[in-house]
């Protein structure tokens, strides 16, 4: 999982759900799970 300060490229990905989880934006996704990112 990369730590990013932009999702913005990761999140128009196919595929890419943008979850926030305990304070933290997440990107997974389930079609490339390489692209699995957190902000903050």
């Amino acid at each position: 999982m990369k730590v990013r300060a932009s999702l913005r490229s990761l999140k128009s990905k196919p595929g890419a759900k943008v979850v926030r989880r305990r304070g933290k934006t997440f990107v997974i996704n389930k079609l490339n799970p390489r692209w699995k990112a957190r902000q903050g």
